[in-house]
């Protein structure tokens, strides 16, 4: 009884499992072999790129003076706007003036008291000369009338050097721009008491057009240049090289383009860097002096340059940037790269591709290497004129 319940229970099993495994099999004659999935693929070429690299600097005037007084005395007057343009020769201070020209006027004096004695002392020496041709007088007489001469003439040049130095002491009385520019604020007012050549400055001008931009560039870029010049994939021959675009520091670009002035020659030992110049024209006074911008600057032309799609890039597990490309045979292979830098959103590769190279650019996710693929051209805007297309996955029969 026990055997007949046994076997009634385990044949409706195995009926069972016969059913599923003629199940599987039916549908895996009905379905078929999974179909090859689509890729789209961007063909390299070589391109002539201009590289250029962004360098943080500040700007600076072209020329700037501070105004020191060069005489001593109580100011008078401010004779200027603080913050306007001003120009060379412009009076701007004015110090009191009196006893300068009271100077003046003894060292007139003395001139004229040298020169009344003058003609007396040149006729008594004309005398006693004709004198001691006769011997009517002694050589000792006329000697003194000479020396005495000699004496009043240089007395003459001294008064006239001290008229012209108190002259120019009173001249220094009303203190002067320099040179032309933009003025700041005044750090005396009027009844303050200055000093000749003081180590604080009166007021300081700044010439803003053209300004200065002075940014660092590191050695170690210098040295990757040269050594791309050496090896011919840089060209710094071109006519754009010395142009300059400039970066402000809320993010937008300077509206007019400046010119590399000068590389300098000496290496700052702390931070490692050269200080590159550039020159801009600033009619409008946007750039002041101190403002931090980013300068964009021509490194050179690079005419067998190799680009490649940022999304055509991913990276390894160990962070290393690869790439998949369809071979000659359909097949998916990946190569590992070296990239140099963005350009837009290209990658700019320095070793791992070659010209005639097809990139996938879309489909990544759905191969790995190693795996047939059909391969569509690329084209821009993901459109692909209907030819990309998503593959199926296999239907299953039930």
């Amino acid at each position: 009884m026990k055997k007949n319940m046994k076997t009634a229970f385990i044949c409706p099993l195995t009926f069972l499992a016969m059913a599923l495994m003629l199940t599987g099999c039916g549908n895996q004659k009905s379905g078929g072999p999974p179909p090859v999935p689509e890729v789209a693929y961007v063909t390299i070429e070589q391109k002539q790129v201009a590289l250029t690299t962004e360098l943080p600097g500040r700007t600076s005037a072209c020329l700037m003076a501070e105004v020191r007084p060069q005489v001593s005395g109580i100011i008078q007057k401010r004779l200027f706007t603080e913050g306007a343009y001003v120009r060379a020769g412009q009076a701007l201070f004015q110090i009191d003036p009196a006893l300068y020209q009271a100077a003046l006027e003894n060292a007139k004096a003395s001139l004229a008291r040298s020169e009344a004695q003058l003609s007396t002392i040149q006729l008594k020496e004309k005398r006693l000369k004709e004198l001691l041709a006769d011997r009517a007088v002694s050589q000792q007489d006329y000697d003194d009338a000479a020396a005495l001469l000699r004496q009043v003439q240089a007395d003459i040049q001294y008064a006239k050097a001290t008229v012209q130095t108190a002259g120019i002491n009173l001249k220094y009385t009303t203190i002067s721009a320099p040179i032309s520019g933009r003025i700041g604020k005044s750090s005396v007012t009027e009844g303050a008491l200055v000093t000749a050549q003081q180590p604080a400055a009166l007021a300081t001008i700044q010439k803003l057009d053209p300004i200065y931009v002075d940014v660092a560039q590191s050695t170690a870029d210098i040295t990757r240049l040269r050594n791309l010049l050496a090896k011919g994939q840089l060209d710094q021959n071109g006519k754009s090289q010395k142009k300059v675009r400039l970066i402000l520091d809320d993010g937008t670009e300077y509206p007019q383009a400046g010119m590399l002035q000068f590389r300098d020659i000496s290496v700052d030992p702390t931070t490692g860097s050269v200080i590159l110049r550039m020159v801009f024209p600033n009619q409008k006074n946007i750039l002041l002096p101190g403002m931090f911008v980013r300068a964009v600057v021509q490194e050179g032309t690079n005419k067998q340059a190799i680009l490649v799609p940022q999304q055509g890039v991913s990276r390894d597990p160990k962070g290393n940037p690869v790439t998949l490309i369809v071979d000659k045979d359909g097949k998916v292979q990946q190569k590992p790269l070296t990239l140099d830098r963005a350009i837009g959103d290209v990658w700019l590769v320095s070793s791992g591709l070659a010209p005639g190279d097809r990139v996938i650019v879309e489909g990544m996710l759905k191969v790995k290497p190693g795996m047939p693929v059909k391969a569509v051209p690329f084209e821009k805007g993901g459109q692909n004129n209907g030819k990309m297309k998503t593959a199926a996955p296999p239907t299953r029969t039930n």
